[in-house]
């Protein structure tokens, strides 16, 4: 069993004939296939398929696996109905990780999901790092910026925030509006203290406005927007959420660059659990009622 995953793989490829259709179906990257057959035929000493233009064709060995995989499915599918049958509940942690400002969004599905699955502890970690999926550190990751790649990882576009460039009506009527980007180094701005920062929009300050304009610095997206709502500098917004409030000035119009793209990652090895599941049906559940993108 110790490369039940690849075999699993590999049954597909011999199954569906292709390492595309095997992909989709399974929800991983073309690599993470090739990947689990190399792996396969090296640990087994022989090769599982001739390759030609057209697809995979099963060897002899390769028509062997297949056989001892679809037994296998069969004896893991009995043991799946009687593990129902043992008890219908879920239990243990459910852990998910997201950055601090999308607490508000998150913190309402996983209210209703606690309230469905008593059994399980919900723990929502905010956190700019990325933790590990693969090992086993959250369940589902909410990320933003450009997509994740790695292709063990099952992502999905969660939502997409429009971000503009506000400052407080206080700010304005002390320091006045910039005429242009040329105008910027006559202004404070508020900005991350990350050196390298992922979100586009930050990328995109660091680049424009020279480092000793930046006269508020933070770690955390929050503590950033509310330095701006103070009137501490000129910094980013959600443009939704800004547009509500008569006190801040939207200060030139919304660069398509800017815009934040929000991604729900599970690794492939958890995506079908049922607590990941569970959660998903809770996701689907708010949208259908409009309470979330």
């Amino acid at each position: 069993m110790e490369h039940w995953t690849e075999i699993r793989t590999a049954a597909h490829v011999a199954r569906l004939g292709t390492v595309t259709a095997a992909a989709e179906a399974l929800g991983v990257h073309r690599a993470t296939v090739n990947r689990h057959i190399d792996v396969l035929e090296a640990a087994l000493g022989g090769k599982l398929f001739q390759r030609h233009p057209k697809g995979f064709t099963p060897t002899d060995l390769g028509r062997e696996l297949l056989r001892i995989a679809d037994t296998t499915d069969e004896q893991f599918e009995e043991l799946h109905r009687k593990a129902q049958g043992y008890s219908e509940k879920l239990q243990g942690d459910f852990i998910v990780t997201s950055i601090a400002a999308y607490a508000p969004t998150l913190i309402p599905i996983l209210k209703g999901l606690g309230e469905k699955h008593s059994g399980l502890t919900i723990h929502f970690l905010a956190s700019d790092s990325l933790l590990r999926l693969e090992y086993g550190e959250a369940h589902v990751a909410f990320r933003a910026g450009p997509k994740p790649e790695n292709p063990d990882n099952v992502v999905r576009e969660f939502e997409k925030i429009e971000i503009g460039l506000f400052a407080h009506a206080g700010y304005v009527a002390r320091h006045g509006l910039p005429n242009g980007v040329e105008d910027f180094p006559n202004h404070r701005f508020v900005g991350s203290d990350n050196p390298e920062p992922r979100a586009p929009y930050l990328s995109w300050l660091k680049s424009n406005v020279p480092p000793e304009c930046v006269a508020f610095r933070s770690n955390d997206v929050s503590a950033l927007a509310e330095a701006v709502i103070q009137g501490s500098g000129i910094g980013f917004l959600n443009r939704n959420q800004a547009h509500d409030r008569a006190d801040l000035i939207e200060i030139m119009p919304a660069l398509p660059e800017w815009a934040s793209m929000i991604w729900m990652v599970t690794h492939v090895d958890l995506h079908r659990s049922g607590k990941v599941q569970a959660f998903l049906e809770e996701l689907r559940h708010f949208r259908e009622c409009g309470d979330v993108p």
